[in-house]
């Protein structure tokens, strides 16, 4: 496999990892929104925000790769 395949899979895998992390962002959300409505903000809803920001740090992460990936490509 040549290089630019090699960073071309990459690039694919990390975008399908974006794709699921928003999802599971959008998920989250609307669950933790529907709780708040209840007046359930409970341990389970606090534990849910925490859970969102650390989503959305790993969703930095990836985005920073896959815009490091994509130069990549333009540099072969």
């Amino acid at each position: 496999m040549g290089t630019i395949d090699e960073v071309k899979e990459i690039l694919n895998t990390l975008r399908i990892a974006m794709s699921i992390l928003f999802g599971m962002i959008v998920v989250l959300t609307g669950s933790l929104v529907k709780r708040y409505d209840t007046g359930n903000t409970d341990t389970l809803f606090w534990l849910g925000i925490c859970l969102m920001f650390v989503f959305m740090f790993i969703l930095v992460i990836v985005i920073r790769k896959i815009a490091k990936k994509t130069k990549e490509i333009k540099e072969l």
